[in-house]
């Protein structure tokens, strides 16, 4: 009996199998079984090498010595910036906060400065305050800057003036918002969070029809037709709601609905998580072939005893697991194709929902977490070296994507080794423009 089941199991993953083109079969078997050509399963590391880095090629006399010297990740590993750094917090504070986040990261998003909520809480009476004093300081630094968010269709965080228009008034109101935004920034943010969080309450939804997300996307390309609007949502990652996410992503593409990339939150909930868990999540997700980005990070999360009690302190130990969990969090994501960049919810005590997720203290000191993160993303993902060219004059040299400067004597050129070409070309037979 249990091998005529077998069998009949076996038919029907072949018959399912036979349906796929070779593309679609070869995809599938990628995300499922990564493996390398001699057939041993890949770690992470070796797909952080495999999927993370391309070949920086140098050209110059032979013996030349070659310094090459990263300068910033292409992957976005980022932060949220509070409204408090451009506003309440001490200038000794603002200080140090410009200075840790230049430190540490190289993106951002915007905490709560762009949530409609903090924005018009009356009728009519918007502060764009707080969002253009952030973009100012981003455009400064070059920071690309997310804007989280257009819309948030939870019943609490729907302003009560808006709960009391008529559904024609309502409609209207919502272009009026979604306009208003792409068009006062249109070629500002890097992306947007659209209507955060639909898959745990959507009140425009339930109020207007499930139409109203792509009139959404609509109206803002109206004003932004560049805009990249991406969902976002929690307890993906996790599992528990990973196939209502799924089943969201589907019916909206099957609407026409133009995605740009797919949010998720990072946040951990407890003090660990499920690595193998995580890997599904993400692969279940690469299968729309959209960007990833884990959007907000936090370990330990909502549901520990560091959120009930907020003003808890994680000991030494405590400490040290945690930064255990921050780096394999990171190193599986970073290791993923689909996964663009993470980004904290949070980096410093002293602005953090929950303070003892953060890298620094309240008095600016450096927590176990900031000395994992920091070792992983600018040491063991850092690509600094120095080499000779060969006879042929010719050096080549696997590195990490992202920006460099490369030198050979008194000839410096700034170059850009991206993951969409695979190789960037150095020559200094030729001199620099």
């Amino acid at each position: 009996m249990l091998a005529i089941t077998y069998l009949l199991v076996l038919t029907e993953i072949f018959m399912a199998i036979r349906e796929l083109n070779v593309s679609s079969l070869l995809l599938l078997f990628m995300i499922l079984y990564p493996v390398s050509l001699f057939g041993q399963v890949e770690t992470d590391d070796s797909r952080i090498d495999k999927h993370r880095k391309g070949h920086l090629k140098v050209y110059a006399k032979p013996g030349e010595e070659v310094h090459i010297r990263q300068l910033s990740h292409e992957f976005w590993f980022g932060a949220a910036l509070s409204n408090g750094f451009v506003g309440s917090m001490s200038e000794a504070d603002k200080e140090q906060y410009a200075e840790k986040f230049l430190k540490n990261f190289n993106s951002a998003v915007t905490e709560n400065a762009l949530k409609w909520h903090s924005m018009e809480k009356e009728k009519g009476v918007v502060d764009y305050g707080v969002v253009d004093a952030l973009l100012a300081w981003t455009d400064q630094h070059h920071i690309p800057l997310r804007g989280h968010n257009i819309f948030w269709g939870i019943p609490k965080f729907v302003q009560e003036w808006l709960k009391d228009l008529d559904d024609e008034s309502l409609e209207q109101t919502l272009r009026v918002r979604a306009l208003d935004v792409s068009t006062r920034y249109r070629g500002r943010f890097a992306g947007y969070d659209l209507n955060n969080e639909m898959v745990h309450g959507n009140y425009y939804e339930d109020r207007l029809g499930p139409e109203i997300t792509k009139k959404m996307v609509d109206w803002s390309h109206q004003g932004d037709p560049d805009a990249q609007l991406f969902l976002n949502d929690y307890d993906i990652l996790t599992g528990n709601r990973l196939d209502d996410y799924l089943r969201q992503i589907r019916g909206l593409i099957a609407q026409g609905v133009r995605i740009a990339g797919i949010g998720v939150q990072g946040h951990l909930h407890g003090d660990s998580f499920d690595r193998n868990e995580l890997r599904r999540a993400l692969d279940s997700l690469a299968v729309f072939g959209l960007p990833i980005l884990v959007t907000e990070f936090n370990v330990p999360g909502q549901r520990s005893k560091y959120y009930r009690e907020n003003i808890r302190e994680l000991t030494p130990e405590e400490e040290r697991f945690t930064a255990a969990e921050l780096v394999d969090y990171y190193r599986i994501c970073f290791a993923h194709p689909s996964v663009e960049g993470i980004l904290m919810w949070g980096f410093w005590a002293g602005a953090n929902w929950i303070p003892a997720s953060s890298l620094y203290r309240r008095d600016w000191s450096p927590t176990a977490l900031a000395d994992a993160y920091q070792n992983l993303v600018y040491r063991q993902w850092w690509t600094e070296h120095r080499a000779t060219v060969d006879q042929n004059g010719f050096l080549s040299l696997p590195a990490f994507y992202g920006t460099y400067e490369v030198k050979v004597g008194e000839d410096v050129r700034k170059v850009s080794l991206e993951r969409g070409r695979g190789s960037v070309h150095v020559d200094f037979f030729r001199a620099s423009k």
